[in-house]
């Protein structure tokens, strides 16, 4: 028996985390090669080199460096070059017969132009998204233009897909990835947490992780600063922060985040990378996770604590009612700190639901990338809305 060769693309650490269980799932299927092409941050000592926590989990096919030393937009544009090179000489020697891709980071953008050139169908899971304060927003939605399959994580995600022509019967709202780590995954005790951190947590802890907001000229440091002065007031709180990925700007943080500890080891501390059990676990026993990374979207609500999303960078989302949108300036973000132990708040929390689904999503898409024919899947007719009898 042939088996179907599906291959992953992973280059962050929270995109591997999000992939953990599907590519379990294709792993442990008997009709199914699962090939992995490992990239990014995952190579890169800066950022934790995360490959090798993949390796102790995965066979690891390909290695595709591709980051530069500088995260400026000459930079990373130079990466994107480098990247869709080596991804095309990979999928020459891998011969996939699927590429499976997560999210909207550039270097699956580079990974998925190159899938395009070499006629290789492309399954996007979490697209139909919008996040308007991000470069992301435009690679999310040219990638979905460029794949075949689309595994969206909510039915109004799903129905932008649609929106944007992919035909209804390739677009299957399987809800959200982080969902099903949270459900499988058997999470650390207080105890095995805080000794992996090494770490001790206070009466009040928070999470923070902050990213760039790409589509804004230089304003990194301005407004981590104004999140640093907001939390600096808190009393009787202890602070976990994970650093930032590697989109531009993303260095400056890191620093100031470095600085930040460094002046207030008694009460913070600070990681390249938790990795997916560490950071769900923190979850469990922060009271609010503040900052702007979509994780404080999909998985914070699951966990019935409060999210404070700051500025703009995951504007558009879809929220649960345990988040709490702000600008990014000091007293307003230290209101919404107050607003996390307001007895008003607390009581929303009890009953706040997580608007991405149940979990499971890994095992239902790995059903569609086994069943469905490949022959004819590469020429695509664009689905109008309305038109929908009509031959176009």
């Amino acid at each position: 028996m042939t088996k179907r060769k599906i291959c992953v693309v992973t280059g962050t650490r929270a995109e591997y985390g999000l992939l953990y269980w599907l590519m379990k799932e294709i792993e442990a299927d008997e009709r199914l090669e699962l090939q992995l092409i490992v990239t990014g941050m995952h190579l890169s000592p800066e950022f934790g080199l995360t490959y090798k926590a993949i390796e102790k989990e995965f066979t690891i096919d390909k290695k595709i460096e591709m980051l530069l030393s500088s995260d400026t937009s000459v930079g990373i544009s130079k990466s994107m070059g480098l990247a869709q090179i080596s991804f095309a000489e990979a999928y020459d020697e891998l011969n996939p017969d699927i590429l499976v891709v997560l999210g909207d980071r550039y270097e699956i953008f580079s990974a998925v132009s190159a899938a395009m050139i070499a006629r290789i169908p492309v399954a996007h899971l979490h697209g139909g998204e919008t996040t308007e304060g991000a470069f992301d927003e435009s690679i999310r939605h040219s990638i979905t233009k460029m794949s075949h399959l689309h595994f969206t994580a909510t039915d109004a995600y799903r129905n932008r897909v649609i929106q944007l022509g992919e035909h209804p019967d390739r677009v299957f709202n399987v809800g959200g990835m982080g969902i099903e780590n949270i459900k499988r995954l058997v999470l650390l005790t207080k105890e095995a947490f805080e000794k992996s951190i090494d770490f001790k947590l206070n009466k009040k802890n928070i999470l923070v992780t902050f990213h760039p907001v790409t589509l804004e000229n230089s304003t990194a440091k301005e407004q981590f600063q104004n999140v640093l002065d907001a939390i600096d007031t808190l009393q009787d709180t202890h602070i976990i922060f994970t650093k930032a990925n590697s989109d531009t700007d993303g260095r400056v943080i890191n620093h100031m985040i470095d600085e930040y500890v460094n002046k207030n080891s008694d009460k913070a501390v600070c990681f390249t990378s938790l990795g997916q059990l560490r950071y769900l676990s923190a979850l469990q026993y922060v009271d609010a996770m503040v900052g702007n990374s979509s994780s404080g979207l999909a998985e914070a609500p699951s966990f019935q604590i409060g999210t404070i999303n700051i500025g703009d960078r995951q504007k558009g989302r879809i929220m649960a009612q345990s988040v709490i949108s702000c600008a990014n300036d000091t007293i307003t973000i230290s209101n919404a700190l107050k607003r996390i132990y307001s007895h008003e708040f607390q009581e929303i929390l009890k009953t706040s639901t997580n608007p991405y689904g149940e979990g499971r999503a890994s095992i239902k898409i790995k059903n569609i990338l086994k069943e469905t024919a490949l022959n004819h899947i590469l020429k695509k007719s664009f689905y109008d809305i309305g038109l929908e009898d009509e031959k176009v």
